[in-house]
Parts: C-alpha cells; sequence; structure tokens
C-alpha cells in the first residue's frame, strides 16, 4: 500500500471536436509533470468538448485516443483517467447500428484499463436522447487506493457516490458551465464531507461552440471539506495535490461517521 497519492488535474480550454489538438494539448502537459505524479484526471469528454455530434466524434476503444492514454500511461509510469466518446455495436443490434457512451476511461501504468460509462445523462442539454447511460458503478484498485470515478452530472446524485465501498478517493471530471458553477463548487465539498474522503473535480474553460462558457473552478478537497489545491477562474493549467491515506484513516477512525450511516439497497 502507498500512503501518499500525488494526483494532478489538468483544467483545459477545450477545442471543439478537435481530438488532435486536445490530444497535443495534453501531451504537452503531461510531459512537463514531475516524475512523482501518481494520477492525472482529465476533463469530461477530454477530446472534444461537450458535444451530442456523436458521429463525427466517436472512437472505438483501440482507437486513437485510448491508444494515446496507454502510450502515455505506460511512458510516464502514471495513471490517466478522462471521458470520451465510445461507439459500440451490441451483439444484438442490426449490422451497422451503433449506440454511444459518455465513457470514462481509466488506464493504469501497467496497461491495463477499466472503463465506466456515465449514469446520469444531463437531460437539459439532450444527453439522454444520444448516449446510452451506464449502470455500474466501478471502484478502481490502484497502488493500495480504492478510488471511484465519476463524471460531470453525477455530481448531483448523492445515491450513486455514496460510499459503500470505504473508497479513498472520490473523482468528478466535467463541462461544467459558469452560470451553475456556485453548485459545482458546494456540491464537491458536499461529497467529500458526506463521504469522509478526497475529492477531486476537474473541469474545463473556454467557451464551447454552443456558446456556453465555462471557468474552470478545478479543485482538490479533503474529507473534511477544505481545499488543498485550486486554479483561478478561467485559467489554463494544473491543479494538483499530495493525499495521505493514514491522515484519511486516522480521522474516520477518530470520528466514525461512515459507521453511522442508514443502510438501505439502492434500485433501478
Amino acid at each position: 500500500m502507498q500512503n501518499e497519492l500525488n494526483i494532478v488535474g489538468i483544467q483545459a480550454d477545450l477545442v471543439w471536436e478537435n481530438p488532435s489538438k486536445n490530444l497535443a494539448f495534453f501531451e504537452e502537459k503531461i510531459n512537463a509533470l514531475s516524475k512523482n505524479t501518481d494520477l492525472v484526471v482529465l476533463p469530461e469528454m477530454f477530446t472534444s468538448g461537450f458535444t451530442m455530434n456523436t458521429e463525427k466524434v466517436a472512437e472505438k476503444m483501440d482507437g486513437n485516443s485510448v491508444s494515446w492514454m496507454l502510450k502515455m500511461a505506460m511512458k510516464k509510469n502514471v495513471a490517466i483517467c478522462g471521458s470520451l466518446v465510445i461507439s459500440e455495436r451490441p451483439f444484438d443490434c442490426a449490422q451497422g447500428d451503433k449506440i454511444f457512451y459518455n465513457r470514462l476511461v481509466f488506464v493504469h501504468p501497467s496497461g491495463k484499463i477499466e472503463t465506466y460509462n456515465k449514469r446520469h445523462s444531463f437531460t437539459l442539454a439532450g444527453e439522454d436522447k444520444t448516449y446510452t447511460s451506464g449502470t455500474e458503478k466501478l471502484i478502481v484498485h490502484y497502488k493500495g487506493w480504492k478510488i471511484c470515478p465519476l463524471i460531470c452530472y453525477d455530481l448531483r446524485f448523492p445515491v450513486w457516490a455514496r460510499n459503500t465501498e470505504n473508497y479513498d478517493l472520490l473523482i468528478f471530471m466535467a463541462n461544467w458551465p459558469v452560470t451553475r458553477i456556485k453548485a459545482w463548487d458546494t456540491l464537491l465539498k458536499a461529497r467529500a464531507i458526506e463521504n469522509m474522503t478526497y475529492v477531486i473535480g476537474v473541469n474545463r474553460t473556454g467557451k464551447d461552440a454552443n456558446n456556453y462558457a465555462y471557468s474552470g473552478n478545478s479543485l482538490v478537497i479533503d474529507f473534511f471539506g477544505e481545499e488543498l489545491s485550486n486554479l483561478k477562474k478561467n485559467e489554463v493549467g494544473i491543479v494538483k495535490a499530495t493525499l495521505l491515506k493514514s491522515e484519511q484513516n486516522r480521522i474516520r477512525e477518530k470520528m466514525g461517521f461512515l459507521n453511522d450511516r442508514d443502510s438501505f439497497l439502492f434500485t433501478e
């Protein structure tokens, strides 16, 4: 077990539906990171921005973007996670039919890949009409840490994020607009406090093709809701912190808050 986990979130002004330019930006940032970095978190739909134009940007799991993640993870000996548009053809679909996922891909430096399909589709933008929702939560085991990675709108639903697995780190990657950024800041801290866990939230900056503005506000937060690291609004750059598992475990044992949770079953 590794007591310290050095995490980095990359806050970017994503280029609309242009994977090659976005990958080039993230590659430059990852190459510049210190050697002791353990985990890099990218924004939601880091190759394209939050688009409903699936046919233009969708890739397969053996496509260029996931291959790039593999290359960078193994080259830098760091785990990398971010979401992108993935297309698949289920066995029960007619020839040529496809479904699309807003899929989080977690790549270990060993080359192992784990995935999570966004559970809560953002109906206000029609995401539910374009993408297929996920049904399974993912808990990643990495360097002795249990990590729960989720995507954007999932942040509004505390039951889905509930720490029943005794995870150590909760990840949120997003394209969360400035008009609702107060909710982003507040809910990230709420998820950290109620689950007694470290949280990293990584959001984008700039404007997209739909003229939605994003201010970033990427954060790393501890189990008391205190900010460990943040970025100024609209700033392109990185947010980083060193997390201490022993300290989190000490506080959990001392306070005992997680032991007093109500028990209930999650159903569809």
